[in-house]
């Protein structure tokens, strides 16, 4: 398993997000989204659309409340913790979770065979 060094957790402005291109791909691959000094991790693909990123703009991945990470294109709705979608077409459906490893100094880490496979 060979880990990547994504950003410090305080590079990810709490109760927001951001997104990342580890691989140079020319696009985010994947978001995290600090909230309540937790960091959660997904693919940034709607699963209602296969190849659908889901912010409006660069970093937009979260409602106006920053309570729900919202799909620009479909208007799905999904919990941040679990990224269950709540409302819109792929109701009950869910982002790829991306493990992230938290290490010392608040560095966060992902596992680069994770992210190859998008």
């Amino acid at each position: 398993m060979s880990k990547v060094f994504i950003a410090h957790k305080s590079d990810i402005t709490e109760g927001q997000a951001k997104g990342f291109d580890p691989l140079n791909q020319g696009r985010d691959s994947l978001f995290i989204v600090h909230k309540n000094g937790e960091c959660y991790g997904y693919k940034d693909i709607c699963p209602h659309y296969g190849d659908t990123t889901l912010p409006w703009k660069k970093d937009k991945y979260l409602d106006s409340k920053s309570d729900q990470i919202v799909c620009a294109a479909h208007g799905a709705l999904f919990e941040i913790r679990t990224g269950i979608c709540t409302q819109g077409p792929c109701k009950n459906q869910a982002l790829t979770n991306i493990e992230l490893d938290i290490r010392q100094h608040n560095e966060i880490w992902v596992d680069i065979t994770t992210i190859k496979e998008f």
